[in-house]
């Protein structure tokens, strides 16, 4: 059941943009979907695996962002895997550099010194010339293979992949001895270390999985929107938005990033732009000139961040191990 179930949704995502047909707008929403669902995957192998909450994960995404669209700034005729591979060993670079610091931490300790690699980064970024310093980096028309960029459909089917490929990793990870390892680490380092785990290395090995899955993402998302600066890339919020859709979804599982993700991303979009307000107004259950009505047509568009923090508060105090847990329970 559990295959024929796993190749029901994996033809139902391959074929979905042909019944959608040309909507960039749906087909945008479910690009966000996949990349949010492939990053908070990815960082689940750090965070969810190892238990090393990290707050730092967007500076790997922006570097795979800046590195690709660096790259092809200065020779658009570059190939743009070849740009992708470029980002992966930069952030493989910081990831390395950056695990034979902060390891050496535990607990919010390694948090806050997460959230400070990052900004270095962030800060770097800001102010060094060849990356655009704040004006961003804009990048003209690139092409793969003959396969038209400009098209969505292309960047739905790669963020498809990558979402594919991380998803075989978790589960590859889930049963292999480096998977116990983590998972021994997750539960108690010290306990972990008496019996011979080598907690810098399988910890460090986890951060390099997860800052190269991050990173082609990265590079992905920049290709995609074609203009990248440290606010849409580096900022600290995506990397809490990432870490907010494991924990909602199911933290330490395998498909509770995805669950988080088909979640999350479309109800942040229902509130930016206002539909969630709309629908109650056409439900009628709010009136329109009401005060209700009007607060939330000037408000609700900024208050996803609000309901995430409402939601990951109810899944802490009700629903520790996230939606996922929730349906294994009531199985």
């Amino acid at each position: 059941m559990k295959k024929i179930a796993l190749s029901v949704i994996a033809a139902t995502a391959v074929a979905l943009p042909i019944f959608i047909g040309e909507n960039p707008y749906l087909i945008g929403i479910m690009i966000s979907v996949l990349m949010m669902a492939a990053l908070s995957s990815a960082w689940n192998i750090l965070g969810g695996y190892a238990g090393q909450y990290s707050f730092g994960h967007a500076a790997y995404f922006g570097t795979g962002a800046y590195s690709t669209l660096i790259l092809l700034t200065l020779n658009n005729s570059l190939n743009p895997l070849f740009c992708m591979a470029m980002g992966i060993i930069v952030a493989s670079i910081i990831a390395l550099i950056t695990g034979s610091i902060v390891f050496r931490l535990r607990g919010h300790y390694f948090g806050l010194a997460s959230i400070a690699v990052a900004e270095i980064v962030r800060l770097s970024v800001l102010n060094l010339e060849f990356t655009g310093g704040a004006q961003g980096i804009l990048l003209s028309d690139v092409s793969l293979w003959g396969i038209d960029l400009n098209s969505k459909n292309p960047f739905y089917y790669g963020m498809l992949l990558v979402l594919v490929v991380t998803l075989s990793i978790s589960q590859y990870l889930r049963t292999s001895k480096t998977g116990y390892y983590l998972q021994a680490i997750r539960e108690d380092q010290d306990a972990a270390a008496s019996l011979g785990i080598n907690l810098a290395f399988y910890k460090n090995k986890a951060l390099l999985i997860s800052a190269a899955l991050t990173s082609i993402l990265g590079s992905l998302y920049g290709l995609y929107i074609r203009f990248i600066d440290t606010s849409a890339v580096l900022d600290l919020r995506l990397s809490i938005e990432i870490i907010l859709t494991a924990i909602i979804g199911g933290v330490g599982t395998m498909w509770g990033p995805v669950v988080g993700a088909l979640l999350l991303v479309p109800l942040a979009e229902m509130l930016r732009s206002n539909l969630l307000g709309d629908v109650l107004v056409k439900a009628g259950l709010v009136s329109e000139t009401s005060g209700i009505g009007v607060f939330l047509k000037e408000n609700l568009a900024h208050a996803h961040v609000l309901v995430y923090g409402i939601i990951t508060v109810l899944c802490i105090l009700y629903l520790p191990k996230g939606i996922l847990g929730l349906f294994r329970r009531v199985k």
